[in-house]
């Protein structure tokens, strides 16, 4: 990516800051001395945002990210040049009990967000947050770009309508947007205690054995949240050298899928605990075997993981242990 680019005062909005992969990605913005504006919905005080006082060194809008006029009012006033979004509903258990919420949240949220972008000449370079759960089941893994998006159940189905809605207003528009495409987050300030990584690290701690839902043969990737954060900025930079990637998605990813029982007996290594996990087998429509190749990213971009995986469970748990007070 071009030397010449310079985060230093551009105004950058970044939707969804309150969650894992946002505070990780403002920190890594005010560090580039990038001038950020985060729209809430909620007040996480739990959250890094708001824990490591990043939040005080940012502006913040409240609202709703499905609300079209507040989102042009917020670009205009605020002179908004990049748009960083991931704002949405991330939990495929909540998004399987309630839907509606969910599509409303990712689908409906991400097309106001792009009309709002449309009708802001200020708006430069856009990327919207996908999934590889927008690629649905394939008979072909590692999932690559060019494979169809064909979500099936609800959170899935949502991932992959976001991207799409982002794919045409780039297609029809002109839209300056790029769409990342990346596995499971995990990492420091994951505050959702049903997903595998901050879940199994506190039943630890705790002295109790860490539940899989699943029959524990489930396949994923998962990309340390620094990883994820270096990814976005990486996508806007390349937009903003190049604008006729618009519409283009990429793949990020460590390249390790995994199976739950593994990643959860690394976990129990770094904890030095001898704990069975308790095996439940009761999760349903969520896809066994999804996983992502890196391969345009790294081509196109010069994209790499900084972390492996075993460095950040290891950065995770220390974290943890001692957000938790415990010894690590």
């Amino acid at each position: 990516m071009p030397a010449s680019f310079d985060w230093r005062d551009r105004r950058v909005l970044v939707t969804g800051a309150s969650g894992l992969l946002g505070g990780a990605l403002v920190r890594h913005l005010l560090e580039l001395r990038a001038d950020v504006v985060c729209l809430l919905r909620d007040w996480v005080p739990q959250s890094e945002l708001v824990q490591e006082r990043l939040i005080e060194r940012c502006t913040v809008v409240r609202g709703d990210v499905r609300e079209q006029a507040l989102l042009e009012r917020l670009l205009g006033e605020h002179e908004i040049e990049i748009v960083l979004h991931l704002a949405a509903q991330t939990i495929v258990t909540i998004a399987n009990r309630n839907p509606v919420s969910t599509f409303e949240s990712n689908v409906a949220g991400t097309w106001a967000l792009l009309e709002a972008c449309r009708r802001s000449p200020l708006v430069k370079q856009i990327v919207v947050a996908s999934s590889d759960k927008a690629y649905g089941e394939q008979a072909q893994l590692p999932y690559e770009e060019d494979a169809p998006l064909q979500g099936r159940h609800p959170y899935d189905v949502s991932k992959s309508c976001a991207d799409l809605v982002a794919q045409s207003y780039a297609a029809t528009y002109d839209s300056p947007v790029l769409i990342s495409r990346c596995g499971n987050f995990y990492g420091p300030g994951d505050l959702n205690w049903n997903r595998i990584v901050p879940g199994t690290i506190r039943s630890v701690l705790r002295g109790e054995r860490p539940v899989i839902r699943s029959d524990g043969q489930y396949v994923r990737d998962y990309l340390y949240v620094a990883d994820g954060a270096r990814a976005y900025t990486l996508l806007a930079e390349a937009l903003a050298k190049d604008p006729s990637l618009r519409g283009r998605a990429y793949n990020f990813s460590n390249e390790q899928p995994l199976t739950v029982l593994a990643l959860v007996a690394r976990l129990l290594a770094a904890l030095g605990s001898r704990l069975e996990p308790d095996v439940r087998g009761e999760a349903t429509h969520e896809i066994r075997a999804q996983y992502l190749s890196a391969a345009r990213a790294r081509r196109e971009l010069g994209w790499q993981p900084l972390h492996t995986l075993d460095e950040g469970l290891e950065r995770t748990v220390r974290w943890y242990c001692e957000r938790l007070k415990e010894p690590a």
